[in-house]
């Protein structure tokens, strides 16, 4: 069973029954998302530059990050893993020419975008996989054996 997390604008995430040696979900969202956006991206005058919206869900044995970027290819994208840092990135350009008799136009096409991620401690980062379909980038970070979670038991008396 998988959880999407919501991050509050002003609150903490801060889920009581997780393993206290690993960063949780949680702190990992807040750490991320709570950051406001360099002005850069939020002015006017810069419409062109779009980053594309992620969803990170936590179960038991993995992260699942999911970047909905549709009409590329997946040669297009650079995925780099750094010091618990991962970064997506892609570059794309355009060129096109059409002549006639009296004139000759060309147009120009560039884009691109770069994602980062600070990843807990408790990743895997040998085992992480991706996959790119329908426009959805899909990244799995596996958990580490000891952070993933136990299921709740009951204790015996005596």
């Amino acid at each position: 069973m998988s959880n999407l997390a919501t991050v509050p604008k002003n609150g903490s995430l801060a889920n009581r029954n997780s393993n206290q040696n690993f960063p949780t979900l949680s702190n990992w969202l807040d750490d991320i998302f709570n950051r406001d956006l360099p002005s850069v991206f939020t002015s006017n005058f810069n419409t062109g530059i779009t980053l594309p919206k992620v969803n990170i869900k936590e179960t038991a044995d993995a992260f699942m990050v999911e970047m909905a970027v549709p009409g590329l290819k997946k040669s297009d994208f650079q995925l780099d893993l750094d010091n618990q840092v991962l970064s997506i990135s892609t570059e794309t350009k355009e060129e096109n020419e059409h002549k006639e008799e009296n004139y000759t136009r060309r147009e120009f096409g560039y884009s691109s975008f770069k994602r980062t991620f600070n990843l807990p401690e408790s990743v895997n980062d040998e085992k992480i996989n991706a996959n790119y379909e329908n426009g959805i980038l899909s990244i799995l970070l596996p958990k580490k054996e000891e952070a993933k979670q136990k299921p709740a038991r009951s204790i015996k008396i005596s």
